[in-house]
């Protein structure tokens, strides 16, 4: 009896904790669980794309899931040139920016799109943004700098041939950043200011002349179509930052601070930028080889010219760095200190 009055305790016991179980609400996230948005302007087929997909799957692998990355690519948030206002102002937690996008706002880094300074993006990557660490906290203050990007060296593309600066004089070239801008004034050219993916369409529309770009971004943003000349000189890069929200990594914990500074490295830089770089690597011969483009090779004369020109705007440079409080030529030799060190200088 004793045995069989145990029995039915134990059995009452269980389906009462069932009901419980039931009853209980199920689990809900942490408080300190946060999703990340990611907002950048390239579109989706880009391979920058599915490499920040992988940082924000290490990252919340890494976090034991309480930081969680959603991407919003394709000017989907905001323009392109409004991404680092939009970090600042929390529109999205982390955006893509091209400082190059705001002539005169971010002196600094600016520099390190002067002619003839990088031999590759990938190495580059990380060159920059190991440089760039010492800088960012005045030059970029309203926002953390997670980290600092390069593409792959780019060049002019073009409806005409390119060889030498006397050849820009009198064309609308839509120039990548601010510093490239410069070098089309200095030449003689006038500037066409749109974004990347807003080129093509002035291209056809006969608004500019010429685009700088790196290779196979052509065919990603469909320029291919439009362009029919190539010069052939690693001429320049864009720099790029992957900018965040202050207010959003306030409210991490130490522990997501600490996985998250751990993702904002050099290292990882170098690690997200390699597959874009490889790609743009390997467009040059890509372009080349299809029927109606021709490359266009600068002579020895004309590379005096170009490096002549580059000089000149190292100059202007310095005079920006001035004003914005920074030794240039100091900095400059910074820049190709950590270039050399990690081969990727021109």
């Amino acid at each position: 009896m004793a045995l069989m009055k145990r029995h039915l305790f134990a059995c009452a016991a269980a389906a009462l904790g069932v009901v419980a179980a039931a009853a209980a609400p199920a689990p809900s996230a942490s408080a300190a669980d946060i999703t990340l948005r990611l907002a950048h302007w390239l579109p989706p087929q880009h391979p920058l794309h599915p490499a920040w997909q992988a940082w924000g799957a290490d990252l919340e692998k890494a976090s034991g899931g309480s930081l969680k990355v959603q991407i919003f690519p394709a000017q989907q948030l905001g323009a392109a040139k409004d991404h680092y206002d939009m970090a600042r102002d929390g529109v999205a937690d982390l955006t893509y920016v091209n400082p190059g996008y705001t002539p005169g706002r971010f002196p600094v880094i600016a520099g390190s799109e002067l002619p003839f300074l990088f031999s590759n993006g990938k190495s580059g990557s990380a060159a920059i943004d190991s440089w760039y660490r010492k800088y960012a906290p005045k030059e970029m203050a309203d926002v953390k700098v997670c980290m600092a990007f390069v593409h792959e060296p780019g060049t002019f593309h073009s409806k005409v041939k390119i060889s030498k600066p006397d050849d820009v004089k009198g064309l609308k070239i839509r120039a990548a950043n601010s510093t490239v801008a410069r070098l089309v004034t200095m030449a003689g050219g006038t500037n066409v200011q749109v974004s990347a993916p807003e080129a093509r369409e002035a291209l056809e529309r006969g608004v500019a002349d010429a685009i700088t770009f790196p290779w196979d971004s052509l065919f990603i943003f469909g320029i291919d179509k439009v362009v029919k000349y190539h010069t052939t000189v690693p001429l320049y890069i864009s720099n790029f930052v992957l900018a965040m929200n202050k207010a959003t990594y306030a409210k991490m914990t130490d522990a997501q601070k600490k996985v998250m500074d751990a993702h904002c490295t050099s290292e990882w830089s170098e690690k997200i930028n390699t597959t874009w770089s490889d790609r743009e690597a390997a467009g040059q011969a890509k372009m080349l080889g299809l029927a109606g483009h021709e490359g266009v090779k600068p002579g020895d004369a004309d590379m005096a010219a170009w490096r002549k020109l580059a000089d000149e705007m190292t100059n202007a440079w310095y005079e920006d760095a001035k004003k914005a409080g920074v030794d240039g030529k100091a900095a400059l030799a910074e820049l190709k200190a950590e270039l050399k060190k990690r081969n990727a200088a021109f």
